[in-house]
């Protein structure tokens, strides 16, 4: 006989980090390490892609680099559909968190090894699956840590969000340094360490500090299903590769038509997700309100992740070609510009984790905070207009650094409280997978950008700032004149 959440909560201990439960510094390090073997991968993969093979890159062109980045960020977040559909049907978040991190560790050691393109292709693949298995559980088993009524929970979440940024504060100076200055397959390698040591730790201090929280199935397959379900896996899995085989050789399936694709797929993927949650029988009433109050955050997420996420592509592009390096003797790495936003998030974070718990009953609700963030994002983007509509070929870092800022303080309003509500909002059947569908919301994002980069080069920067910069804003001074609404469907959800 399963355990209600009410029992698993009762074995969970609930003090001793920080008046935080036990269970949150082991999921606070493992997603530490795990943040800071991608961060520190991604902090280089980008100018390891373009770079010229005599400075020991693949010699690719930007603009093709900038979308593989893109579609490897959305394939990222778009397979913790994966990890969530394992955890919530056959194996519980629990048990899906050591497989996902080994295959995401394989992933940085198939990227240390000097190879081709093709190997590159293969380390991603790792880390996508890897990733998407890993990525959710974590995030439902912090919401496992307390009840909905619990006024630590958003705390909590800023707390385990900045455990995230803290490791991928440090990545891109350590990964980021020994990859630019000495050898990019040197960098990979420290991050492959870094997934390890996470996992180990994970391993030695789950039972004691997580109690039964993540060993439940919450909608189990019927054993009589399981046999059928491997059948139709193993028969799909086989077709998908002889597609790809045949495509591939023929030379149909090129870069920019699978960036097509997954672009299409970042879109259509949440649409069927939330039909197939919303007309389930499985979903009752109230859930089904929560859901349609969840689609305009959802939206609003996509916009705001899809500026957030381009300081990883057209950001370091700026830092690398386009922003001044050198002070007296003094060179700063491009890659180091990665570390700005985490940078901010650990050191506002816990602010932002304090003024939530002060405010309690008082705090903006969430749509508010959602609509703070989009438009702060929005702002982000506006700033950038200003050196480069004056003509500046090279600008001051400062300009990023405060563009950095603008962003981090909308995601703080806007991810770990978006994390919160996903799990208050999700229905009881479809638990982690609604936790996979608010990761779709940067896998969407970053589907799209796949394609936004490319109309980006430094004759249209000014015009590509200024025009998303105007529909981020505009998207959410529609979501605050609609919060009353939406949070009146959210039945009770903060």
């Amino acid at each position: 006989m399963q355990m209600s959440k009410e029992d698993i909560l009762k074995t969970v201990p609930q003090k001793g980090f920080f008046g935080h439960p036990k269970g949150l510094l082991t999921l606070f390090s493992i997603e530490f390490w795990e943040r800071f073997s991608y961060y520190g991968m991604r902090a280089v993969l980008l100018y390891y892609i373009y770079y010229e093979t005599t400075q020991g890159g693949l010699g690719l062109e930007k603009t093709t680099a900038a979308s593989i980045m893109s579609i490897y960020g959305s394939l990222v977040y778009m397979s913790t559909i994966l990890g969530g559909w394992l955890a919530d049907r056959i194996l519980g978040s629990r048990s899906t968190i050591i497989t996902g991190g080994i295959l995401i560790a394989l992933g940085h050691v198939a990227l240390s090894l000097p190879g081709s393109v093709t190997a590159l292709f293969v380390s991603m693949a790792l880390i996508i699956l890897g990733s998407g298995i890993l990525k959710p559980n974590l995030s439902n088993m912090v919401g496992d840590l307390y009840s909905k009524e619990d006024y630590r929970r958003d705390a909590g979440f800023s707390i385990f969000y900045t455990g995230a940024n803290a490791g991928a504060l440090l990545a891109p100076l350590i990964v980021g340094t020994i990859g630019q200055a000495y050898n990019f397959h040197y960098g990979f390698a420290i991050a492959a360490i870094g997934m390890f040591i996470g996992l180990i730790w994970y391993a030695l201090t789950s039972r004691k500090s997580l109690g039964e929280a993540g060993r439940y199935v919450p909608n189990p397959i019927a054993p009589e299903e399981k046999a059928k379900l491997a059948k139709r896996f193993g028969v799909g899995g086989i077709i998908i590769a002889i597609v790809l085989l045949v495509t591939i050789l023929a030379g149909w399936m090129t870069i920019d038509v699978f960036t097509y694709i997954v672009s299409i797929l970042g879109v259509v993927i949440p649409t069927i997700y939330f039909v197939v949650m919303y007309t389930s029988k499985k979903t009752t009433e109230i859930e089904k309100s929560r859901l349609l109050a969840y689609i305009p955050l959802f939206i609003t997420a996509i916009c705001f992740w899809s500026i957030q996420e381009q300081g990883s592509t057209i950001f370091a592009q700026i830092a690398d070609g386009q922003t001044r390096l050198n002070f007296g003797s003094l060179h700063i790495q491009s890659s180091w510009f990665q570390s700005i936003n985490p940078l901010y998030i650990v050191v506002l974070g816990p602010l932002f984790a304090v003024m939530w718990t002060k405010l309690g009953k008082r705090q903006p609700n969430t749509p508010v905070k959602f609509a703070i963030g989009v438009i702060l994002a929005g702002f982000s983007f506006l700033l950038m207009v200003i050196p480069f509509a004056a003509g500046a070929s090279q600008i001051s870092p400062l300009w990023l650094v405060f563009s950095f800022l603008l962003v981090t303080l909308g995601e703080l309003f806007l991810s770990p409280v978006g994390a919160s509500a996903t799990t208050k909002l999700a229905p009881a059947a479809f638990a982690s997978q609604t936790m996979s569908v608010w990761y779709l919301s940067n896998a969407s994002a970053q589907a799209i950008n796949a394609q936004l980069v490319k109309l980006y080069n430094v004759h249209t920067q000014v015009n590509y700032f200024f025009v998303i910069a105007i529909i981020s804003i505009v998207i959410g001074i529609v979501l605050l004149m609609l919060s009353k609404k939406i949070h009146g469907f959210m039945r009770g959800v903060d």
